[in-house]
């Protein structure tokens, strides 16, 4: 989820980025789905302790999910935190074109108290046989992912938060740390020890995505932090 002054404020402080004892972490249950869990239930969620949820929204600047609309509709009228996420299409169009498509397509803030800065998904491709970067350089990504987020924060006023591994972004940006100052890190580790190395020069991770298997059905999500910081980072 900005610059300095727009950042998360978290509870648990920085996060070394040198390799430390994992222990784990403590903080804000969450969960992200998608298309595939599209009867999810909020109330399976609420039982399992979940009190945000980020949801698929769209995907390169061709693909909405058809259960977006009533996935967003249904974390509201449950009263959870919610936001949106893009699926990252580096080599189909420019991260300008693909924020302008996730902004149309459900993917916008607004400063309600409620609604969690967009996110964009960045990790290996997943189509078989294809390159992992996209076949972008890591100073092409990197201007890539810079074109998506400085066009969310032109039109919402906030940078959207990053989703990846320690690997991908090692790999596919060179471990740039051109956004740790702005745009909030989701790290997916699937772990119970901890988040493990934090890459690109984030201090921590505002989100950990620790497990691919939430009791309720997608993913398990940790915010690193408390409720009341959560709550700050959805307030801008």
């Amino acid at each position: 989820m900005k610059l300095a002054a727009l950042l998360p404020l978290v509870t648990l402080g920085l996060v070394a980025a040198a390799p430390a004892p994992e222990k784990r972490a403590s903080g804000v249950q969450g969960c992200d789905i998608s298309n595939y869990q599209p009867n999810f239930s909020y109330a399976s969620a609420a039982d399992a302790g979940a009190k945000f949820v980020i949801i698929k929204a769209t995907e390169g600047t061709s693909y909405t999910s058809p259960s977006f609309s009533r996935q967003y509709s249904g974390a509201t009228d449950a009263g959870f935190l919610r936001g949106a996420y893009h699926f990252a299409h580096p080599d189909s169009s420019s991260g300008a074109a693909q924020a302008n498509f996730f902004l149309a397509n459900g993917g916008g803030w607004s400063g309600d108290g409620r609604t969690l800065p967009g996110m964009v998904d960045l990790e290996y491709n997943p189509a078989k046989n294809s390159n992992s970067c996209y076949g972008l350089s890591q100073s092409a990504m990197v201007s890539w992912i810079r074109s998506f987020t400085s066009t969310y924060y032109s039109k919402t006023g906030r940078y959207p938060m990053i989703y990846t591994t320690n690997d991908w972004w090692r790999t596919c940006t060179g471990n740039s740390d051109a956004f740790s100052s702005t745009s909030p890190l989701v790290l997916a580790r699937y772990s119970s020890s901890g988040p493990g190395t934090i890459p690109g020069g984030w201090p921590y991770q505002t989100i950990w995505q620790n497990s691919d298997s939430f009791a309720a059905g997608g993913d398990s999500d940790i915010f690193n932090g408390s409720l009341d910081g959560l709550k700050r980072l959805a307030s801008g």
